[in-house]
């Protein structure tokens, strides 16, 4: 088993081009399944003899020492991996992982803001400097049309219809949508386009000029966004965990909560499935227990 792990830690190396973060978490993986198979049967099988059941135990012997569910996916993983290189090997007849189910991931509940932390943040950029209402734009662009930081970016100025209060976005695989704009997004985007200083490249490409500039007048980067925010969230004294996607969260929480359908909220983000939508409804139903335990005289 030892020689087989070696030689799958190479092919990775050689054949695959794997990192060393990659290889070493590959070998980590595997050592622990043979000390624990050294641990329970006082020796370590061929590749052959290792059985789903040897496996099953391996994988309860790691819920019972506390690993996280993820942590669990990711060593059956790389068994699996293991055993396909095996096989092609002529190591092992056939992949014991493979019967083996993953434990459920257990889904976080997003971390949103309330309807009033947004009014603070919204408010922290100062509206006296032209950094300051490009900041403004960007927070209420994000917040009101519920948008990734990538397609944030991504806006150009042609995306923007004022009249019809009206953003076009181009979301994952270059899918686009159409989203409505609130009355305060589009105050602040024609506010800052007013300040504006562009860089003389953008100024040539008109209507595919990007709307949301650095100093320099070049495009905005995802990871300029997170760090204004980070700016202005330390203004507002806001929870520092909050990120450019908290503001889609909000959105699409604040949106139910108001009774949106859930049908509808899906399409403003763009998911492609409704079960990606839903983690905003435990979302809401917490609200609506919290709602509860404050209104009902026999809640507690």
């Amino acid at each position: 088993m030892q020689r087989a792990v070696g030689q799958f830690l190479r092919y990775l190396a050689s054949e695959r081009n794997a990192s060393e973060l990659t290889i070493k978490a590959y070998r980590e993986d595997l050592l622990g399944l043979i000390d624990w198979l050294q641990h329970r049967e006082g020796k370590v099988p061929r590749p052959a003899a290792i059985t789903p059941q040897d496996l099953r135990a391996f994988q309860a012997a790691l819920q019972e020492a506390g690993y996280a569910r993820t942590s669990i996916s990711r060593k059956l993983a790389s068994v699996r991996s293991f055993y396909r290189f095996a096989q092609r090997q002529g190591l092992a007849e056939s992949n014991p992982a493979k019967p083996l189910r993953n434990p459920r991931r257990q889904r976080k509940l997003p971390h949103v803001l309330s309807t009033v932390e947004i009014g603070r943040l919204l408010q922290a950029p100062p509206a006296n400097q032209a950094a300051g209402l490009r900041d403004r734009a960007i927070l209420e662009t994000m917040y009101s049309a519920g948008l990734r930081v990538s397609e944030l970016v991504g806006l150009n100025d042609g995306d923007f219809d004022g009249d019809q209060q009206i953003v076009r976005v181009r979301g994952k695989g270059r899918k686009e949508r159409v989203s409505p704009l609130g009355s305060f997004a589009i105050r602040a985007v024609q506010d800052y386009r007013e300040v504006r200083q562009r860089h003389p490249s953008e100024e040539t490409r008109g209507r595919q000029a990007a709307t949301f500039v650095n100093r320099f007048g070049k495009r905005l980067t995802t990871r300029s966004v997170g760090r204004l925010l980070e700016k202005h969230l330390a203004v507002a004294e806001l929870d520092q965990r909050t990120s450019p996607h908290t503001l889609r969260h909000s959105f699409a929480t604040h949106l139910l909560d108001r009774g949106a359908d859930i049908r509808s909220v899906q399409e403003l983000l763009g998911h492609k499935s409704l079960a990606t939508t839903q983690i905003y409804t435990h979302v809401s139903a917490a609200n609506l227990r919290a709602i509860y335990e404050r209104a009902h005289p026999r809640a507690r």
